[in-house]
């Protein structure tokens, strides 16, 4: 294959991505650099400075 990957090669590179906190694979946010999933960023945000928008 030209310019794509296997179905296997993508799955490989989600599964890379792990919350840096507790481990999990599921919705891990990468940007920044923050490697944590949704529930961690959740209780981390406020200390890292990030603000909820109402």
């Amino acid at each position: 294959m030209t310019g794509k990957g296997t179905k296997q090669e993508k799955k490989r590179k989600r599964d890379k991505r792990e919350c840096t906190r507790c481990g999990a694979n599921d919705a891990v946010m990468s940007r920044y650099n923050l490697n944590l999933c949704r529930r961690c960023f959740k209780e981390v945000a406020p200390m890292l400075g990030f603000k909820k928008n109402d």
